[in-house]
């Protein structure tokens, strides 16, 4: 049985992919639509996960997984957060960026399992940098980074930051790699094909 305090995972897919060549979600990876590797991920962690973008953003079909859609008004990468937030019902959300190819559904869970204590937000960390499209928010973070959004100069670590929330420290650090560009795409792809298991003699 599921409480309404569980956590619901919403992966952010709102981001207009200029680097890479727009349509971020779809980009192929090994075969496969980008989003689709963290939108697995999250889905096995938590059950429920919906997929945040703006009207007009191409996604993959992927069956049972609801797309909420974002304000046209604002293009920021708190704005993902924020609306998720706002349609969670109160719930806490994990948040996972969608061209984060390697988050675990290990890592989703410790996320959504973290000890926040007063802090209103979990966020993953690889030695010292902070990745804050990968973490568990609580629903008192909604106002406190609705501010960010009206700052569109102000960088979304420091919007995140200022939340002082729990860092929680990645046991591999490529679990955090992004997908931002043509090059990256193609580094992703040769550390899927130097992670993948050797077949046996």
């Amino acid at each position: 049985m599921r409480f309404r305090t569980s956590p619901v995972g919403a992966v952010l897919a709102g981001g207009g992919g200029r680097r890479i060549g727009g349509d971020k979600a779809i980009v192929e990876l090994n075969g496969r639509p980008l989003i689709s590797y963290p939108l697995e991920a999250v889905r096995q962690a938590l059950g429920q996960v919906a997929i945040l973008a703006k009207a007009d953003t191409k996604l993959p079909y992927v069956s049972g997984v609801t797309v909420w859609i974002e304000p046209e008004s604002r293009h920021h990468p708190l704005v993902g957060i924020t609306q998720a937030l706002a349609l969670a019902d109160g719930r806490p959300v994990v948040v996972c960026g969608a061209d984060l190819p390697f988050v675990t559904s290990q890592l989703v869970r410790r996320l959504a399992k973290a000890n926040l204590g007063r802090a209103p937000a979990a966020v993953a960390c690889a030695e010292g940098a902070m990745q804050p499209l990968l973490g568990c928010y609580q629903h008192r973070a909604l106002e406190l980074l609705r501010r960010g959004v009206q700052d569109v100069d102000c960088p979304v670590r420091d919007s995140v930051a200022a939340l002082d929330p729990v860092l929680l420290e990645v046991d591999d650090p490529e679990e955090l790699f992004d997908v931002d560009s043509p090059d990256d795409l193609l580094q992703a792809a040769a550390m899927m094909d130097h992670r993948r298991p050797l077949p046996p003699y």
